[in-house]
Formats: C-alpha cells, sequence, structure tokens
C-alpha cells in the first residue's frame, strides 16, 4: 500500500474525525454464510474420527480448519474521512485504470480487487449512499485476476449515489473457483460505509468505477482490507 494510503486510512488527522467502528454487525467472526459447510465438515470429519482414528480424519479436519479461515468475518473500523472510497474486500489492488462504466455508460476510473482463497470474502459498500440500482449477469468464470473477468464473468452490480450526488458502481465478480455471488442489497436501500452487503464464496474480484476527478490514494499492487483501507478519494 502507498504511504498516502497508510497515512489516510483510518486517521484522525487525515480528517479531523474519529474512525468508528462498523454499527449493527449482524452475525459472530464466522460468517453466516459458512455456517453450513462448517458444520457438515465438523460432523463428517468426526464421524471418520470416531470410526477410523485421527489419521484418517485428520484430511478432513485440516479442510475445517479451511473453512473456519475462508468464512472468517471481522468487524473492521471506519476511516472518518468523509470522502474516502474504502475498498469493497480484503485483496490486491490488481488495475487501476481509466475505463468505460458499463453500467453507467460513462468514462470512470475502474479500481480492481482481488481476492484469493486465504482474504475474507465479505464486501463491505465502498461509500454512504443509496443504491439507485442492482444488475446480475450470469457469466463465465475466468481467473478473477484477469481483466476479461470484469465483462465476461458473472457478476452483480450495485449504484450507489451518494448524499454528494457522486455516483459509483460496486461490481462483484464470480472467478476460477468461485460459483456462488450473493448480494443482499437493493435498489432504494441505503448503505453506509463499511456496511456489508454480499460475499463471494471461494476466490473473486470486486471492481468499483469512480468519477473523472477522483483522487486516486492506492496503487496496483497494494494489499489492501476492506473497509479500513481507503482506495480514493472523491471530488467535492
Amino acid at each position: 500500500m502507498s504511504d498516502e494510503s497508510k497515512s489516510l486510512t483510518g486517521t484522525q488527522e487525515a480528517s479531523g474525525l474519529q474512525p468508528r467502528t462498523e454499527d449493527g454487525y449482524p452475525h459472530p467472526i464466522i460468517a453466516r454464510e459458512g455456517w453450513p459447510f462448517i458444520l457438515v465438515g465438523v460432523v463428517v470429519a468426526a464421524a471418520v474420527h470416531w470410526a477410523f482414528g485421527l489419521w484418517w480424519a485428520s484430511p478432513l479436519w485440516i479442510l475445517v480448519a479451511f473453512m473456519v479461515q475462508f468464512f472468517r468475518d471481522p468487524p473492521r473500523r471506519v476511516p472518518g474521512e468523509p470522502r474516502a472510497v474504502l475498498s469493497p474486500a480484503d485483496g490486491r489492488i490488481v488495475a487501476v485504470e481509466k475505463s468505460h462504466d458499463p453500467y453507467l455508460e460513462r468514462d470512470a476510473i475502474k479500481m480492481s480487487v482481488f481476492m484469493n482463497v486465504f482474504d475474507v470474502h465479505s464486501n463491505r459498500s465502498p461509500v454512504d449512499g443509496e443504491v439507485r440500482n442492482t444488475w446480475y449477469h450470469i457469466g463465465r468464470f475466468f481467473n478473477a485476476a484477469l481483466s476479461k473477468s470484469s465483462l465476461e464473468n458473472e457478476r452483480a452490480a450495485l449504484w450507489i449515489r451518494t448524499p454528494g450526488g457522486v455516483d459509483v458502481t460496486c461490481v462483484q465478480i464470480a472467478g476460477l473457483v468461485a460459483r456462488r455471488i450473493l448480494c443482499y442489497a437493493r435498489s432504494g436501500q441505503r448503505l453506509r460505509r463499511g456496511e456489508r452487503f454480499g460475499f463471494i464464496r471461494f476466490g473473486s474480484r470486486v471492481d468499483v468505477y469512480l468519477p473523472a476527478g477522483t483522487r486516486l490514494v492506492a496503487s496496483v499492487g497494494d494489499k489492501v482490507y476492506a473497509t479500513e483501507s481507503i482506495l480514493a478519494v472523491l471530488p467535492a
């Protein structure tokens, strides 16, 4: 992450405002999307352990441990900078480029966060605002690190308009392994920065389209964390 991003993320000095812990955290430290997988894994591993011993059950216990780490979903602190665009996901920045926003039909800046299977996969709103529209596209399952996944893979998109009238598009994209996008936001819903709106299972990507004039903070190669890392600052 760039030095500027580190200095802005979650600091009082950046904006004169104290960071806050996200409100209304709706579930324990393990995401509810993972409960069925973990429960089934524990039951099967325990049954094999009881019947055949630890040696035969050890691969299953390792799989359970992987699922617990994959579905972890810790609370995050929201930076105080009011115009900051927060990372919608944990992962690494794989693209920062001028692009065409295919949802709002405009020129934009696209920032893409790639999540590998060891990242937290809960998705959170990058800005405060109202969801003006949503889209879902059935698509393919290319490696989410590839640029073509933005337009060809299965994806769900949100158009969020901030209180200041700035439009931000946030797109969940399925990857090579991911086969299920979960998006809970609906048109007319108001989201707060850092509010959880979805989840993608097993490796994926999130694109954010920002208007021209946005000041970029993060850059390609940066490791970012949902809610706590600042990607950019919207124009006043």
